[in-house]
């Protein structure tokens, strides 16, 4: 990128303008109630939709989450947020456009964590270790069970209580069959504590936890 200096009229315009009272509050409001919009729309299509109707709805999702982390390239939650929403995507089409979304999401996840890896409790490496471990290796994709660790285990450094780290850490395990290290922690997801406005997302992923600690329990009967 082209390194351009502003003009002198225009630097003092933007400094005038920021001072302006709100200014800056309105810019935040917009940015966060678009990335609740899209928060809240993947936790409709993936926890509430029917099967039939999941994969048009993430179709669409996926337009707009893009868009918005086009226009904000420079804030990891958009990036990380598209990033899951295209994932998610992937896993739900998983057809031809699978592996081209979720390449995008790993793209996503990368240009984040280059921002900020903490950003939304370090869900960057979260999303990112579940893809490495999701996807096919090489050569149809680029799943990696030892980049999906050490993502998953940066995770919970990160945000060691959280439920989705420890969810997909524990899912992690169980599928490595590591059934006892599993539950350890799925528990530890199952009492983490709620997020507020994330009300859908938390009851989608608690009955997860349910299903897979069962899973697991058999495993060791």
């Amino acid at each position: 990128m082209m390194n351009r200096r502003l003009s002198v009229p225009a630097a003092m315009a933007i400094a005038f303008l920021l001072q302006l009272p709100g200014a800056g509050i309105r810019a935040d409001a917009a940015f966060d109630a678009e990335l609740d919009a899209v928060r809240q729309a993947w936790a409709v299509a993936n926890y509430q939709l029917p099967g039939n109707q999941r994969e048009a709805a993430f179709e669409k999702l996926r337009l707009r989450s893009a868009s918005f982390a086009d226009q904000h390239p420079r804030q990891a939650e958009a990036l990380i947020w598209d990033g899951i929403v295209q994932s998610t995507y992937a896993g739900v089409n998983g057809g031809l456009g699978a592996i081209g979304a979720a390449k995008k999401a790993k793209t996503r996840f990368e240009a984040a964590l280059a921002i900020d890896d903490k950003a939304l409790d370090g869900s960057a490496y979260t999303s990112l270790g579940t893809l490495y471990h999701k996807m096919p290796g090489w050569p149809i994709g680029f799943g990696s069970d030892k980049k999906a660790r050490q993502c998953l285990e940066k995770a919970l450094e990160i945000n060691p209580t959280g439920i989705d780290p420890n969810y997909f850490f524990g899912e992690f395990l169980y599928d490595i069959g590591e059934h006892a290290q599993a539950l350890q922690y799925l528990h530890v997801a199952q009492k983490a504590p709620p997020r507020p406005g994330r009300e859908i997302a938390d009851a989608g992923r608690q009955e997860e936890i349910r299903e897979l600690i069962a899973k697991a329990r058999r495993k060791l009967d």
